[in-house]
């Protein structure tokens, strides 16, 4: 008789191990599939710039340290590694861009181009995008943080070595903002 209560307690035991573990794959992976979604857009992004800053430098070609900081943000932007450090080159990305539209201010032509005005109105929906993206991952890693800081579940997390991951979020206040882009 003790024997299948003690089987049954196995089987139980068993059972909710393999399924916290299950339920912190599964948010893993949603985490994971979220930071392609922002990584898909960032590209996109990314690809928008220099079209955006050639359009900039037929109108204003004396502004070349603008260019060039603009050129720099995105190679570093392009090439940072992890969570933490995509969000730095980000921010640093973003405020190049304000000196950029800041500077297109100064000509009215410019602001006239229908290239101009296109490419605006992309990046513009870009940063929509990147933001729900961001929306989306930070999300899910919640979600996943809080079941591998809550009790039971944090058992299982400690004994397969399920690490809390990184939220994607922007350090100053004054960064907070998406790159003005009407005029």
């Amino acid at each position: 008789m003790y024997i299948y209560i003690i089987i049954g307690l196995v089987v139980v035991i068993v059972a909710w191990l393999a399924g916290t573990f299950n339920g912190f794959v599964r948010k893993r992976n949603r985490a994971k599939e979220a930071w392609s979604d922002i990584d898909v857009q960032l590209k996109r992004r990314y690809n928008l710039i220099p079209n955006l800053v050639n359009t900039v430098k037929g109108y204003a070609s004396h502004e070349s340290g603008v260019f060039e900081k603009v050129t720099e943000a995105r190679t570093r932007a392009m090439s940072a590694q992890g969570v933490e450090g995509k969000a730095q080159a980000e921010n640093a990305l973003a405020g190049t861009l304000k000196t950029l539209f800041a500077v297109s201010e100064n000509y009215p032509d410019l602001k006239a181009s229908a290239n101009f005005v296109e490419l605006q109105r992309e990046l513009r929906d870009t940063e929509d995008k990147v933001q729900a993206a961001r929306r989306f991952y930070n999300g899910n890693v919640r979600d996943l943080n809080i079941k591998v800081e809550s009790v039971p579940s944090n058992i299982v997390a400690k004994l397969f070595g399920i690490k809390k991951m990184e939220l994607f979020e922007l350090k100053e206040e004054t960064q907070r903002e998406n790159p003005k882009v009407e005029f």
